[in-house]
């Protein structure tokens, strides 16, 4: 894995940070009916978390010698509950997936330091996905 790719994959994965902070915000005003302000506040809940994942990739992006992204990935649009659920839950379980190969990219590099990082934003995505999930367990269609 050399340098240039490496910050390339981190600015598609930053696309994506700043993508989901649009989302939760855009979602958790468009949300209704009697779970509103519960489905609200979980939406601006994971604001924070993704907005301290887009800092951290900007940072690294910059301590390697790259530009970081301002231009997010398109946000999908929904018009319903589940719809913004269901479309959350699809962003999350690709940031899984984007953040396991990257620690591996991360590895083959040689910075075992961005590695464990970005295992632990697996983590995170990983409870967000999770949580996503149980509250469309039972949510009707």
């Amino acid at each position: 894995m050399d340098k240039k790719t490496l910050i390339a994959r981190l600015n598609d994965d930053l696309a994506g940070e700043l993508s989901a902070i649009i989302q939760y915000l855009t979602y958790a005003a468009k949300v209704t009916g009697p779970y509103r302000p519960q489905l609200s506040q979980f939406f601006l809940a994971e604001v924070a978390d993704e907005q301290l994942h887009a800092q951290f990739l900007a940072n690294k992006i910059v301590a390697l010698g790259g530009e970081p992204a301002t231009v997010p990935r398109a946000v999908q649009q929904a018009s319903t509950n589940r719809e913004m659920l269901e479309a959350v839950l699809a962003a999350e379980k690709r940031a899984v997936a984007d953040y396991s190969q990257r620690a591996k990219d991360a590895e083959g590099y040689g910075d075992k330091g961005l590695a464990v990082q970005l295992e632990d934003m697996v983590r995170d995505e990983s409870g967000h996905s999770e949580e996503t999930e149980r509250i469309l367990r039972d949510w009707p269609l």
